[in-house]
C-alpha cells in the first residue's frame, strides 16, 4: 500500500501526465464482472486499488478521466454486497472494514451528487436489509454519519424517513413510551444506544445538507425536544445503588450521553434551518431549554467524565451560535444567563485540569465567540457581560477569611479567563474595560493578600499590556517598573523582613516574568522603542541602587530583568542612529553587566600567564572578584541570563564615547571613581581586580605599563566593551540584529571599528581598543571553526555569516583612517586563510571588485592622496585574492569573474570598471610556464587546468597546452552568457506582455526535446556536432536560471528537474572531450550564478559518474581488452586473444573523464570547508571509484587521470583532520585504505608508453603522476591512529585482506607506492621531455637490496602482478629478481592465470633440473607467440612439458596470427625431436589454406642444396629431410577443395616466376619484349588467388605490359604489375600491385629484417607514436628465388638524382612548393616521420649498403629502405664496416631535418624526440625482437656469419640503462649520425664504382 500511495502523491501533481498510471491502477480494480456476481468476494489488492482511484478522483475531479469515475461509481453500487461476510478478504477483522469504509466514503463524499444519492440508497439497504451482518451495516453507518456526502432534497426526505420508520423502536414518537424508556434508561441495552446516536448523526448531517419537507421538520425537531427535554432529569438523577465506578454503567451513561449530545445536534441544526414565524419564540425556548441542560452539567454526577465534558462544550458552542446569529433577545439572555455559569465553572476547584474536553476551556472558547462576534451586534450588552465579569474580581474583599479556598480558586480562573479572552479578543475596548478592575486590584494589594492572587493580577496585567493597547500599556508598565524597583528598594526594610523569602521571590519572579511578557508581546515599534528605553533606564537604576546596598548583589536584581531586555532588543538594529540617551543605557547596563560578573565566560582555555603586578588575585589564585569571573568562570548566576547578555549583545550599539574622560563625571559611576573619599583602600582593589580583568580578557596583549595608567572606571569601561564585543562573536558569530539578510553592514565588526574611529585616544586605551579588535577576530574565527561540522539551515548561517565578516572588512580597506586600512588588511588576510571558502564567495568578490568607490566619505573626495592609496591597497589585494582563488580553483573562479565581467558590462564608464579590467589584464593561467603562483596547488594539477580551459568557454584544444588570459576569454564567455540571458529574457517579456502563450514552458519543453536527441544520437553511435550541442546547452542554462531567478522555488518550476538533470548527464552520456567541454563550461555556469544548485548539481554529476563506472567507460574500462598498445600486439608481443577496434575512441572518453574530473577536484577545493552536504557526495563518488575489484582501464594514456583521481582521493582523505568531517574519520581512513591499494593496483601491468596526438599531454601526464607522489611524501603515516578507529578483526582488514601489523604494513605499503610512482613519473617525463638534458632523479636513489626485497613481498602482498611487474620497470635489480623468483615459486599456483609470470618459472635452468614447478604448465594462461617460440629454442632442449605447453599457445591462437612467424617455426623443426612442431604444423595447415601455403613456400624457401664443409656433409640434411617430409604431408592432407586452391595458386605464380629463367639467354635489350610474350601465355585460372605476400589482397588480372627486367649482375629479376582488390574490402575498387620476382637470390634475410621492421611499426602505431615504416612484403618461395612487394609511388634517390642536380632539399621545393609552404612542411613532416622510424630500425638492425639506390621516397615525401643484404654483423667489402654510423642522416637529409645547422631547430628536435621515443617503445619489446632473430640464427643466413649477433643486438638495446640513460644514448646516437663523414664518403665510393647517384 505504501508503494500505491508514493504513485498515487505523483500522480496527484500531474494526473494528465501520468494518465496511463493511473489506468493500471484502475486495471488492478475489481472488475465489473466480479461486482455483480452473486457473492462477490474482493481481495486486499482490490481494496487498495480502489481506495487509491478514489483518493485520486477526490482530488482531480476536473482532470480524471471518466474511466475511473466509473470504477469508483460501479465499487459505490456494489457494496450492497459488503454487509455480508462473504464480501471481504479472510483476512480482514471489523476494524479493517470500518478503517475501508472510513477511507473510501471520505473520498466519495467530496464528490458529485451521484455519489451522494448510490449513498442514500446503500444507507437504507443497511437498514432494512434482514439478512445482513450488524455489525458490518453498524460500521458502514458509522462511516457515513462520518464522511455524509452530498444529496439532493428527495434524498434527504427519503433518508428520514427511513432512518424513523427503521429505528421507530428506539427514536420513539410516542411521548408516554419515551419517557417511560429515558427514566428506566439501564434497561437501555448499550446497542440501542448507539442506534440512536447513529441515527441522530445521520439526521444531523441531512439537516446540514438539504431543506426538509415541513412536516418532517417539525418531526424532527420533536423528537430532538422531548430528547433535551429529558437531559436535565437525567443529569441530576442520583441513586444509591450506583457505582461510579462500574465499568458497564459508566459505558451505558458514556452511550446515553452521546445521545442527547447528537439529540442537542439535531435540535441546533433544526433550528439554524427553520423559517417560521414565530422562530424568535421558538429559539428563546430552545436556548433556556440548552442553558439549563448545560447547568445540569456542571452538577452532574457524571460531570467528570469525557463524554459529559464533551456534551457540555457541545451545548454551549451551539447555543452561541443561535444566539449569535440571531442577535437581540437571544444575545442578551445568553449573556445573563452565561455569567453565573462562568462563574460556577470558575469556582470548581479541577476547573485548571489540563485533560481533553475541559469545561473551563469551552467557557473560554465560547467566551471569545460571544465578544467577537456578538461586539458587532449589541456592543452594549457585551460590554456590561464583560464589565460584570471583571467586577466579580473586586468580590473577593467580601469573603471573611482568606483561606476560603472556593472564592480564590474562583477569583483566580476568573482573572486568567478575562486574561485569555482579552489576548483572544485583541480589542482595545475590551482591554479598556477590564485593565482599570485589574490595575486597581493590584494596587490595592498589600501584605494580606493571598500571594497567588497577587502574581496572577501581575501575569494577567503583563499579558494584557504586551496586546500594545497604548492606554493599558503605560499603565502597566509604569505600574511594574515602580513595583520592581520598590521591591528592591525595600530589600532590607521591616515589611521585606516579615514577608517569607518565598513569597518575595515569587513575586520577583513574576514580574520579571511580565516584563518579558511584555516584550514578547508587544508588536508596534513606537512602543517598543519606548519600553526599550524604560527598561533599559530600570536596568541603570537597579544597578545603581543595587551598588549602594550593602552584603547584597547587584546581579541578583538586574539578573532577572535580561531576558525582558533580552527580547525587546531583538529587532533593534545597533547600526542606525541611535540616540545619544540610548547608548548612555546601553553603555550603563553593559557596564553593570561587566561589575556584577554576569557576562558568561569569554575564555575557553585555561587562564593565560599574564604579567601583572596586580594584587587582585589571592595566594591560592582563585579570581576573586565578579568581573575576573566574567572573563574566565566558572559563572555563578543563572544560566538563562547568560543567554540573555549573548542575545543582548547582538543588539547593542558600539558603546563609543566622544571622550573617555566624561564617563569619570557621570553621577552613576561616580562611586567607582571617587572611591578614596566614599570607600578608603576597598575601590581601590575593584579597581585593580578590574584591571586584572581586562589585562586577561586582553589576553596579554597590552602591556602593564599601559594599563597601570588606566582608571579603575576607564578599566571597567574597557572591559565592558570588551565583553560585549567578544561575546557578540561567541553567541551568534557576530550577526547583529537588523533583519533576515546577513549583510557586510550586519558583521559585528562594523561596531568594534567604530571604536577605532574616537578622536583624543590616549595610547593606553588605544593598545586596548586595538586588543579588543584582535580578540573579538579570534572569538569570531573560533566560532566559526566549531561551526564547521553543521549542516542544512545551520551550515547556511555559518556561510553568511563568513561571507558578512570577509565583506565588511574588504571595505574597510577604504577608510580614511590609515590604521583601520591596515587592521581592516591583516584581519582579512589571516580571515582568507583561515576560510578558503571566502575566495570563491560571490559577495566577497563583488565587493572586491566594486566596493573600493562605494564607501568614499563625499567630505573627502577630492582628496587624490587618499584615492591613490585605497585604490593601490585594494588592486594588490583583489590581484593577491584572484591569483590565489584561481591556484586552488580556477574554474570555479572564472565562472565568478564572467559573472562580473557581465555587471561591469552593466556599470558605466567609471574608474571602478576601468580598474577591474585593467587589473583582470595582468592576469594569465594555463600549462605552459606558469609563475602567477608559487609552490603547488590545485590550479597545478593538469586536469583541473584544462578544466579551467573549458570553464573559461575559450575555443581551445583543452587537452593541449594552453596559455590563458583570464581577461580576454571572460569577456567572450561573458558576452555569450549575456547574449543567451537577453534572449530569454526578452522572450519571458513577451510573453507577460501578450498573455495566454505560455512561452516559458515551450522553451523548456523544447530544450528538454534538444538535449534528448543529443543524447539519442550518441546513443545510437552517431556523433554529436560540438558547437550544435554547446549552443543547446547554453541556451537551456540561460532558461533554467533566468526561471530560478523569477522564482525562489525550484520546485515551483514546471520541467526543472527534467532540465537541470539533462544539463548534468548530456556531456557524460556521450563522453567525448568536445562535450565535456561544454559541461564543464555550463556547470561551471550553473554553479558560479545559482550557488544553491551547487548541491543539486554535483548529486547528478556524481550519479553520472557511477553510472559510467557500471557501463565500463572511459576512464571505468575495465574488461575493454583492445585498449593501449596491447591492441595492434597481441598476440605477437602481447598475450590475449586478438581484439576487435572499439567503436568508440577510447582515449576521447579518458580525455573527458579528464576534464570532469578536473571539474569536480576544482569544487572539493571550494566547498571542503563548509559544504559538508557536497563533501560527501564526492566520498560517495571516490568511494565507489576504489572499489576493491579493480575497475579501471589499463590503458597507459590514462595514467595522468588515474593518478589525478587517486590524489584528489587522498586530499579528500585528509579531510579526515578538518572539523567538518572528524564524525567521518574511521570511513575516510577507510578510504585512504582504498586509494592506496587502488593506486598500487595500477602497477599491476607492464609499463607502457601512450603519445597522444595532442600538444602537451604527455608532460600533463608526467605531471599528473608527479603531483601525486608529492602529495604521498609530505603525507605523515599515522601509526597510531589506526588501531583506535580502525576495527581490525582477527587480523583481517576489510581493504588488505589478511596481516600481522597494520602500522608497519602501511607504511611499507606507503614507501612502496612512493618509490613505483617516483619511478612512473620519472618514465613519463622521459617520454614527455624526451630531450631534456636533465638526468633522472630516481637514478639518485640509495635503496638496499634487503629493501628491494621488502618492497617485493609488499606488493605480492597486495597483488602478485605487482610484484611480478617490479622486474621490467627494475630490469638490472637482480637482489628484485631473485625475490620475485622466490615468491612466484612460493605461490605457483596462484598465479597461473598471470601469462607474465611464465619466464619466472620456464628457464634454461628449471628445464635443465626438470623442476617441479614445470608440472603447472598444463594449467598455465597463454602466452605471447615470441614467449612461446622463445622457448623452442635448443636452450630449453626441447622438454616435453615446455613444448606441450608452446604447442597448446600456438594452437590457442587463430593460423593466421602465427603465420607472421613462419620462418621462425620452420626454423624450429630443426629441434623437433618429438616432432611435436611438425604436428601443430600440420594441424594448423588442415584450420587455415593461407597458413598451409605461406608454410609450403617458407618449407621451400629452405630447401637449399646440400654443401660440403671440411669434407663432411653439412647438418642441413637431416633439416631438408624433414621439410619434404612436411610438405608432402600438408599437400596430402589437403582436401579437394584446398587442394585445387593450391594447385591454381601455386602453378599460377610458378609460370610468373619462371619467367626470369627465360629471359636469361635473352640480350637485354629484349628481355622487355619477351616478358610481354610471356606473360601473354599465362591465362587467369578460374577461382580465388591472392597475392603471395600479401595474403589479403586478391589478384582479379596482369597488366601485361608492365613486365620489367631489372639490372642484375647475374640474374634477371623481373617487376610485374597485377590487379587486385582489398578482400575485405569492395572488390569493384581494383588497384595496381607491382611485385619483383627473383631468380638466384635468397630472400630470407629480408625476411627477417622486415619482419623486425614490421614489429617495430606494431609497437609505434601501438604506442600511439606518429612514426613511419613500410615493411613491403617479401616470400622465399623455392630455394634461392622469391617474391618482392614493390613500394608502390616511390622512386629512388638514385634515379631522382639523374632528373635533378640538387640535393634533398631543392629536390623537396621542386616537388611540394616552396619552403614554408603547406606542401612542403607537410612533405618535410612525412620525411621527418619516417626518417625517425627508420633511424631506430637501423640502429637495431644495423643495415649497411645504405647507398641511394637503396632509399625510396614516395610521392608525399616519406622515406623507405630496401634491400637488406648486409644486417647485424654483415657489411659490404668484406665486412669492413666502412658505414660507422649506425642509421645514414647525409647533408643533404640534414638539409630538410635541421634548417638551422646547428641541431637547434624545431624541426630537428622533434626528429630526435621521435628518434627516442621509437627507441624507448622498441627497448620495452626488446625480448621479443630479440627472440625473432634469435630463432634464426642456426638458418644459415648471412647476417649471422660473423661476431654475436644475438648479443650485439641486445647491447644496442642497452638494458643495463634506465629511461632517462636510453634517452640520452639515442641522442648521442643521433647527433654521431649528423651528417658523418663516413655516410658522404660511401655515397661517393658507390657513386664511382656503380654510378649511384649520390
Amino acid at each position: 500500500m505504501e508503494a500505491l500511495n508514493e504513485l498515487c502523491d505523483i500522480i496527484e501533481q500531474n494526473p494528465k501526465q501520468f494518465l496511463d498510471k493511473l489506468l493500471w491502477i484502475c486495471q488492478q480494480c475489481p472488475q465489473p464482472n466480479l461486482l455483480r456476481a452473486e457473492s462477490p468476494r474482493v481481495s486486499q489488492s482490490h481494496l487498495n486499488a480502489v481506495l487509491s482511484v478514489a483518493r485520486i478522483l477526490s482530488r482531480n475531479l476536473d482532470t480524471a478521466q471518466n474511466h475511473a469515475k466509473f470504477v469508483v461509481l460501479d465499487f459505490l453500487r456494489a457494496l450492497r454486497s459488503s454487509f455480508h461476510r462473504s464480501f471481504w478478504p479472510y483476512s480482514y477483522t471489523l476494524e479493517s472494514i470500518s478503517a475501508f469504509y472510513c477511507g473510501f466514503l471520505g473520498y466519495v463524499s467530496c464528490l458529485s451528487l451521484e455519489f451522494g444519492n448510490i449513498a442514500v440508497d446503500l444507507v437504507s439497504m443497511s437498514c432494512g436489509e434482514s439478512d445482513r451482518d450488524q455489525a458490518i451495516s453498524m460500521a458502514f453507518l458509522v462511516a457515513v454519519s462520518q464522511n455524509f456526502p452530498s444529496i439532493q432534497q428527495s434524498d434527504g426526505d427519503k433518508l428520514i424517513t427511513v432512518l424513523l420508520h427503521q429505528f421507530s423502536e428506539v427514536i420513539s414518537v410516542d411521548e408516554h413510551v419515551f419517557t417511560q424508556k429515558v427514566a428506566s434508561f439501564e434497561d437501555e441495552s448499550i446497542e440501542s444506544l448507539e442506534k440512536q446516536e447513529i441515527a441522530f448523526k445521520l439526521v444531523t448531517n441531512v439537516l446540514g445538507k438539504v431543506k426538509l419537507d415541513s412536516k418532517l421538520h417539525l418531526l424532527v425537531r420533536s423528537i430532538a425536544k422531548r430528547q433535551l427535554q429529558s437531559m436535565s432529569v437525567f443529569l441530576k438523577s442520583r441513586r444509591q445503588d450506583w457505582n461510579t465506578q462500574d465499568p458497564l454503567l459508566e459505558t451505558r451513561v458514556n452511550a446515553k450521553l452521546f445521545v442527547y449530545q447528537a439529540a442537542a445536534q439535531i435540535e441546533i441544526a433544526s433550528l439554524m434551518s427553520l423559517e417560521t414565524d414565530g422562530k424568535k419564540r421558538l429559539i428563546l425556548e430552545a436556548l433556556t431549554l440548552l442553558i439549563a441542560n448545560a447547568e445540569s452539567c456542571l452538577t452532574s454526577l457524571w460531570r467528570k467524565m469525557k463524554a459529559c465534558k464533551d456534551l457540555f462544550s457541545s451545548l454551549l458552542s451551539g447555543i452561541v451560535n443561535i444566539a449569535v446569529a440571531e442577535g437581540g433577545q437571544p444575545l442578551r439572555l445568553l449573556l445573563l444567563r452565561l455569567k453565573p455559569l462562568i462563574l460556577a465553572i470558575c469556582a470548581q476547584p479541577d476547573t485548571w485540569v489540563s485533560s481533553q474536553g475541559n469545561m473551563f476551556e469551552s467557557v473560554f472558547k465560547i467566551s471569545c465567540d460571544i465578544v467577537e462576534s456578538g461586539w458587532a451586534r449589541d456592543q452594549a450588552s457585551v460590554g456590561t457581560f464583560i464589565v460584570g465579569l471583571a467586577s466579580s474580581i473586586i468580590e473577593r474583599y467580601d469573603y471573611e477569611e482568606q483561606g476560603d479556598r472556593e472564592k480564590q480558586v474562583r477569583t483566580l480562573n476568573l482573572i486568567q479567563l478575562l486574561a485569555d479572552i482579552s489576548v483572544a479578543v485583541k480589542k482595545p475596548e475590551v482591554a479598556d474595560m477590564i485593565f482599570p478592575i485589574l490595575i486597581e486590584s493590584l494596587e490595592e494589594c498589600d501584605a494580606s493578600t493571598p500571594h497567588p492572587l497577587r502574581n496572577q493580577l501581575l501575569n494577567v496585567v503583563s499579558r494584557i499590556a504586551s496586546l500594545g493597547f497604548e492606554k493599558s500599556y503605560c499603565q502597566a508598565v509604569v505600574l511594574m517598573t515602580r513595583s520592581y524597583f520598590s521591591k528592591i528598594s525595600r530589600v532590607e526594610s521591616v515589611e521585606s523582613n516579615t514577608s517569607s523569602p518565598k513569597s518575595r521571590s515569587e513575586y520577583i519572579e513574576t514580574l520579571t516574568a511580565g516584563f518579558l511578557t511584555i516584550a514578547i508581546g508587544l508588536a508596534k515599534t513606537k512602543l517598543r522603542a519606548d519600553y526599550r528605553h524604560r527598561l533599559l533606564s530600570l536596568c541603570s537604576d537597579v544597578g545603581l541602587a543595587s551598588e549602594s546596598k550593602s552584603g547584597r548583589s547587584g546581579a541578583e536584581f538586574l539578573g532577572p530583568l535580561l531576558p525582558a531586555v533580552a527580547e525587546i532588543c531583538s529587532d533593534f538594529d545597533p547600526t542606525s542612529n541611535v540616540e545619544p540617551s540610548l547608548i548612555k543605557l546601553f553603555r550603563n547596563l553593559w557596564f553593570y553587566i561587566a561589575l556584577f560578573g554576569l557576562a558568561p565566560p569569554i575564555l575557553k582555555a585555561p587562564l593565560p600567564e599574564v604579567k601583572t603586578t596586580f594584587n587582585s588575585v589571592s595566594s591560592t589564585g582563585q579570581i576573586n572578584t565578579f568581573a575576573l569571573r566574567a572573563v574566565v568562570g566558572p559563572y555563578m548566576w543563572n544560566t538563562q541570563w547568560a543567554l540573555a547578555v549573548k542575545r543582548i549583545s547582538q543588539g547593542t550599539p558600539p558603546l563609543v564615547v566622544s571622550s573617555v574622560n566624561w564617563l569619570e563625571e557621570e553621577l552613576e559611576l561616580s562611586l567607582l571613581h571617587n572611591s578614596d573619599r566614599l570607600h578608603g583602600t576597598g575601590n581601590k582593589k575593584i579597581a585593580s581586580s578590574q584591571r586584572t580583568a581586562l589585562s586577561i580578557a586582553l589576553g596579554g596583549r597590552v602591556d602593564v605599563s599601559a594599563i597601570i595608567t588606566i582608571s579603575g572606571v576607564k578599566a571597567t569601561y574597557l572591559l565592558a566593551v570588551t565583553l560585549l564585543e567578544v561575546i557578540r562573536f561567541i553567541s551568534n558569530g557576530g550577526i547583529l540584529n537588523g533583519g533576515s539578510s546577513v549583510s557586510a553592514s550586519r558583521s559585528a565588526f562594523s561596531c568594534i571599528f567604530e571604536y577605532l574611529k574616537s578622536p583624543n585616544l590616549n595610547p593606553a586605551v588605544s593598545q586596548c581598543l586595538t586588543a579588543i579588535v584582535h580578540r573579538a577576530f579570534e572569538a569570531a574565527v573560533s566560532w566559526l571553526e566549531d561551526q564547521k561540522s553543521c549542516t542544512g539551515n545551520d551550515a547556511s548561517i555559518r556561510d553568511s555569516t563568513t561571507d558578512a565578516h570577509a565583506c565588511f572588512l574588504i571595505k574597510s580597506m577604504s577608510q580614511r583612517d590609515e590604521h583601520i586600512r591596515y587592521i581592516s588588511v591583516n584581519l582579512l588576510l589571516q580571515f582568507r586563510d583561515k576560510f578558503p571558502q571566502v575566495l570563491w564567495s560571490s559577495s566577497c568578490l563583488d565587493c572586491l571588485l566594486f566596493s573600493v568607490h562605494d564607501n568614499t566619505p563625499s567630505m573627502v573626495v577630492n582628496d587624490p592622496t587618499w584615492i591613490a592609496d585605497v585604490r593601490s591597497l585594494n588592486q594588490k589585494v583583489v590581484r593577491e585574492w584572484i591569483i590565489i582563488s584561481l591556484s586552488y580553483a580556477p574554474c570555479t573562479t572564472q565562472g565568478l569573474l564572467q559573472d562580473k565581467l557581465c555587471k561591469v558590462n552593466t556599470l558605466p564608464r567609471t574608474q571602478t570598471a576601468t580598474d577591474v579590467i585593467s587589473l583582470l589584464t595582468e592576469i594569465k593561467i594555463g600549462t605552459g610556464k606558469n609563475e602567477i603562483w608559487s609552490g603547488i596547488r590545485t590550479g597545478d594539477i593538469p586536469a583541473v587546468m584544462a578544466a579551467a580551459a573549458a570553464a573559461s568557454g575559450a575555443n581551445l584544444k583543452v587537452s593541449g597546452a594552453f596559455n590563458l588570459e583570464v581577461l580576454s576569454t571572460g569577456v567572450v564567455s561573458a558576452t555569450v552568457k549575456c547574449n543567451h540571458t537577453g534572449q530569454i529574457a526578452g522572450m519571458i517579456r513577451l510573453e507577460n506582455s501578450i498573455g495566454g502563450y505560455p512561452i516559458n514552458e515551450t522553451l523548456i519543453s523544447n530544450s528538454v526535446r534538444l538535449l534528448q536527441q543529443c543524447v539519442s544520437t550518441a546513443e545510437k553511435g552517431g556523433e554529436v556536432e560540438k558547437s550544435q550541442f554547446r549552443e543547446t546547452c547554453s541556451q537551456a542554462t540561460a532558461l533554467l536560471l533566468s526561471n530560478l531567478q523569477a522564482s525562489e522555488l525550484m520546485t515551483t518550476i514546471k520541467g526543472f528537474s527534467q532540465l537541470l538533470r539533462l544539463l548534468c548527464w548530456c556531456p557524460a552520456y556521450i563522453l567525448s572531450a568536445d562535450a565535456m567541454e561544454t559541461g564543464v563550461f555550463i556547470w561551471t555556469w550553473l554553479i558560479s550564478a545559482a550557488p544553491q544548485l551547487g548541491s543539486l548539481v554535483i548529486a547528478e554529476l556524481v550519479d553520472a559518474w557511477i553510472w559510467t563506472i557500471d557501463a565500463k567507460r572511459g576512464l571505468f574500462a575495465s574488461d575493454v581488452r583492445y585498449c593501449g598498445p596491447a591492441t595492434n600486439l597481441r598476440p605477437q608481443l602481447y598475450p590475449g586473444e586478438p581484439e576487435s577496434p572499439p567503436e568508440n575512441d577510447h582515449v576521447d572518453q579518458i580525455l573527458a573523464h579528464r576534464l570532469w574530473l578536473g571539474f569536480l577536484i576544482d569544487r572539493f577545493e571550494v566547498v571542503r570547508h563548509n559544504s559538508g552536504e557536497q563533501l560527501l557526495l564526492l566520498g560517495r563518488l571516490l568511494q565507489l571509484s576504489t572499489n576493491l575489484d579493480w575497475c579501471f582501464t589499463r590503458h597507459p594514456a590514462a595514467a595522468g587521470t588515474f593518478y589525478s583521481l587517486m590524489l584528489f582521493g587522498l586530499r579528500f582523505s585528509s579531510c579526515q583532520r578538518q572539523g567538518n568531517m572528524q564524525k567521518f574519520r574511521h570511513e575516510l581512513q577507510l578510504l585512504e585504505d582504498r586509494i592506496y591499494r587502488t593506486s598500487l593496483g595500477w602497477f599491476a601491468r607492464q609499463p607502457e608508453w601512450y603519445d597522444v596526438n595532442i600538444p602537451n599531454f604527455c608532460h600533463s601526464e608526467a605531471v599528473s603522476v608527479s603531483l601525486f607522489a608529492h602529495f604521498l611524501s609530505k603525507e605523515q603515516s599515522d601509526s597510531k591512529g589506526i588501531s583506535r578507529d580502525i576495527d581490525v578483526i582477527d587480523q583481517y582488514h576489510p581493504v588488505w585482506g589478511e596481516m600481522d601489523n597494520y602500522a608497519v604494513g602501511k607504511d611499507k605499503r606507503k614507501q612502496l607506492l612512493l618509490i613505483l610512482c617516483q619511478h612512473e613519473s620519472d618514465r613519463l617525463d622521459v617520454w614527455a621531455n624526451p630531450i631534456s638534458p636533465k638526468d633522472s632523479p630516481y637514478s639518485q636513489l640509495k635503496i638496499s637490496s634487503e629493501k628491494w626485497r621488502e618492497y617485493a613481498k609488499t606488493a605480492f602482498s597486495v597483488d602478485p602482478r605487482i610484484a611480478i611487474s617490479l622486474p621490467s620497470r627494475f630490469p638490472t635489480n637482480i637482489a628484485l629478481k631473485s625475490e620475485v623468483i622466490q615468491l612466484v615459486e612460493a605461490h605457483i599456483v596462484d598465479l597461473r592465470t598471470i601469462p607474465e609470470a611464465l619466464p619466472y618459472i620456464v628457464t634454461p635452468t628449471t628445464v635443465k633440473e626438470n623442476s617441479v614447478l614445470l608440472q603447472q604448465l598444463p594449467h598455465w594462461a597463454a602466452c605471447s607467440i615470441t614467449l612461446a617460440l622463445e622457448f623452442l629454442t635448443p636452450a630449453y632442449k626441447g622438454h616435453p612439458r615446455v613444448m606441450a605447453y608452446v604447442l597448446r599457445v600456438l594452437e590457442f591462437y587463430p593460423p593466421e596470427r602465427v603465420t607472421f612467424f613462419m620462418p621462425q617455426l620452420v626454423q624450429s623443426l630443426r629441434f623437433d625431436e618429438g616432432r611435436l612442431v611438425e604436428g601443430y604444423l600440420l594441424r594448423a595447415a588442415q584450420r587455415s589454406d593461407i597458413f598451409a601455403h605461406i608454410l609450403i613456400w617458407h618449407l621451400q624457401g629452405e630447401s637449399v642444396q646440400e654443401r660440403v664443409k671440411d669434407g663432411a656433409f653439412d647438418k642441413n640434411v637431416s633439416f631438408q629431410a624433414i621439410l619434404s617430409e612436411v610438405q608432402q604431408h600438408i599437400v596430402d592432407g589437403f582436401t579437394p577443395k584446398a587442394l585445387d586452391l593450391f594447385s591454381r595458386e601455386f602453378d599460377f605464380f610458378e609460370k610468373i616466376t619462371s619467367i626470369s629463367g627465360a629471359l636469361f639467354p635473352l640480350p637485354k635489350d629484349h628481355r622487355k619484349t619477351g616478358i610481354r610474350r610471356e606473360l601473354k601465355k599465362i591465362k587467369m585460372p578460374g577461382g580465388e588467388l591472392y597475392l603471395p605476400t600479401a595474403p589479403n589482397k586478391l589478384v582479379r588480372g596482369i597488366q601485361v605490359d608492365s613486365g620489367i627486367p631489372l639490372q642484375s649482375a647475374a640474374k634477371v629479376p623481373i617487376m610485374i604489375t597485377f590487379n587486385v582488390v582489398d578482400r575485405d574490402g569492395d572488390h569493384n575498387d581494383v588497384k595496381p600491385q607491382a611485385c619483383i620476382f627473383k631468380v638466384g637470390d635468397d630472400c630470407r634475410q629480408d625476411v627477417l629484417a622486415l619482419q623486425v621492421i614490421s614489429l617495430l611499426r606494431d609497437i609505434f602505431q601501438a604506442v600511439g607514436l606518429n612514426l613511419y615504416l613500410f615493411p613491403y612484403g617479401v616470400l622465399p618461395t623455392g630455394a634461392e628465388r622469391g617474391i618482392i612487394e614493390v613500394v608502390p609511388n616511390t622512386r629512388s634517390r638514385s634515379q631522382m638524382g639523374e632528373t635533378n642536380d640538387g640535393g634533398l632539399y631543392e629536390i623537396f621545393q621542386q616537388n611540394f612548393g616552396p619552403v614554408g609552404s603547406t606542401t612542403f612542411e607537410t612533405a618535410r613532416e612525412n620525411f621527418l616521420i619516417s626518417s625517425a622510424g627508420y633511424a631506430v630500425a637501423s640502429l637495431l638492425l644495423q643495415p649497411k649498403d645504405r647507398h641511394n639506390g637503396n632509399l625510396l621516397f614516395d610521392d608525399v615525401g616519406r622515406l623507405v629502405h630496401i634491400d637488406f643484404g648486409f644486417i647485424l654483423e654483415t657489411s659490404p667489402g668484406g665486412n669492413m664496416r666502412f658505414e660507422s654510423a649506425h642509421f645514414k642522416l647525409s647533408h643533404e637529409m640534414t638539409q630538410l631535418l635541421d634548417p638551422s645547422g646547428v641541431m637547434r631547430s624545431r624541426t630537428w628536435h622533434q626528429f630526435v624526440s621521435l628518434c627516442v621515443k621509437g627507441y624507448l617503445a622498441a627497448r620495452r619489446h626488446m625480448d621479443g625482437i630479440i627472440s625473432t632473430v634469435q630463432m634464426m640464427l642456426d638458418s644459415g643466413l648471412p647476417c649471422f656469419s660473423r661476431g654475436d649477433p644475438i648479443g650485439n643486438l641486445r647491447k644496442r638495446f642497452h638494458p643495463e640503462m634506465s629511461e632517462r640513460e636510453a634517452a640520452h644514448f639515442m641522442i648521442h646516437t643521433c647527433t654521431d649520425a649528423y651528417n658523418k663523414w663516413t655516410t658522404a664518403g660511401y655515397d661517393l665510393i658507390q657513386y664511382l664504382q656503380q654510378g649511384v647517384e649520390k
